[in-house]
């Protein structure tokens, strides 16, 4: 009886048309592809994870990000996930900053989370700023605990040693947490990877930063500085006032009239009696006068090769130098009137 029963589903089979069997074995691949893609949008582990900190900079690409979270492990497939952000029209919505993610999360959430909130935020530190403006800006930026007064107390005779950069930091931090990220900052970035060109230098530290910072504010961009600094330190050698326009406007400081800092310094200006005005006093003024990039300190450990002693910007903001007070006075008359 059952090899009888075996022959007749045989006969049965044979019969069914041959698309039956194609439709079946689609079905069957069909349903493997959905498995196996749906398996690619799950959480990468099922075991309970200890949470990620996945820091976002600014402006990063989605493609990026899909690549760094698929190489630490918080994704299966990088695809899946930018599949994820466009299907939710979350391309838009992803923030910078750090998130704490873990691998057990899904794709989906893990692209959820990432628009979401943080406690982090980005500051930007422009280089050529003084204290005070450091301070002004992060006093609008929303930390909780920043107070710029406190800030300022702290941060007395560090100018030139707040490292311009930007920073993420909590949105909770204090003054005294900031003005640490900003000293540490400084010596891992100037005091230790620049040491050998430092201590050979036949200048000190606190004369590089304050050479650097009359650079920073008066050069128009980084290419040029090399320049300014042979140009200056030519004028330090011949005893020459540096006669730096700079050093004025960071004694008179904020002008109230025109409701800013580093405001056109004025002829009058040049009287001003102070020890930075290097229009009366020859040599480097006492100390920085703002907090130089990284490009402003290199100048001046690195400076170009000239025998100039003078420089001006025309308009649009071009460099013109000269050996000679005659070269430079037609200088002015060219480019300046």
């Amino acid at each position: 009886m059952l090899i009888a029963s075996n022959k007749h589903m045989l006969k049965v089979f044979k019969k069914l048309p041959k698309f039956f069997f194609l439709f079946i074995s689609f079905l069957i691949v069909l349903i493997f592809l959905i498995c196996f893609i749906a398996n690619l949008f799950q959480a990468k582990t099922d075991a309970v994870q200890k949470n990620v900190r996945f820091v976002i900079p600014k402006g990063q690409a989605l493609s990026i990000i899909a690549s760094r979270l698929e190489e630490e492990n918080l994704i299966k497939n990088k695809w899946a996930f930018r599949f994820a952000v466009y299907k939710n029209d979350l391309a838009n919505k992803i923030q910078a900053g750090s998130f704490e993610l873990s691998a057990g999360m899904d794709t989906w959430q893990i692209a959820n989370t990432l628009t979401l909130g943080t406690d982090d935020m980005w500051v930007t530190l422009p280089e050529g700023w003084r204290r005070e403006e450091i301070a002004e800006s992060l006093a609008k930026q929303g930390l909780s605990n920043f107070k710029a007064e406190e800030f300022l107390n702290l941060s007395k005779g560090l100018e030139g040693q707040l490292f311009p950069d930007t920073y993420l930091v909590p949105r909770e931090v204090t003054s005294a947490s900031l003005l640490s990220l900003l000293k540490n900052t400084f010596a891992s970035k100037i005091t230790s990877s620049l040491s050998k060109e430092i201590s050979s230098s036949k200048l000190s530290l606190n004369e590089i930063l304050t050479l650097a910072s009359l650079i920073q504010r008066e050069s128009s961009g980084d290419e040029e500085m090399p320049m300014v600094a042979q140009i200056l330190l030519n004028r330090l050698d011949i005893g020459m006032p540096l006669q730096v326009d700079a050093t004025l406007q960071y004694i008179k400081g904020f002008d109230k009239t025109g409701m800013a800092w580093w405001s056109t310094p004025l002829a009058d200006d040049k009287k001003l009696d102070s020890l930075y005005n290097t229009y009366k006093h020859a040599g480097l003024p006492p100390g920085p006068i703002c907090n130089p990039g990284l490009s402003a300190i290199k100048a001046v450990l690195h400076p170009s090769s000239t025998q100039a002693l003078y420089y001006i910007h025309d308009n649009s903001g071009k460099i013109h130098t000269a050996s000679t007070l005659q070269e430079h006075n037609s200088n002015v008359n060219k480019y300046l009137r």
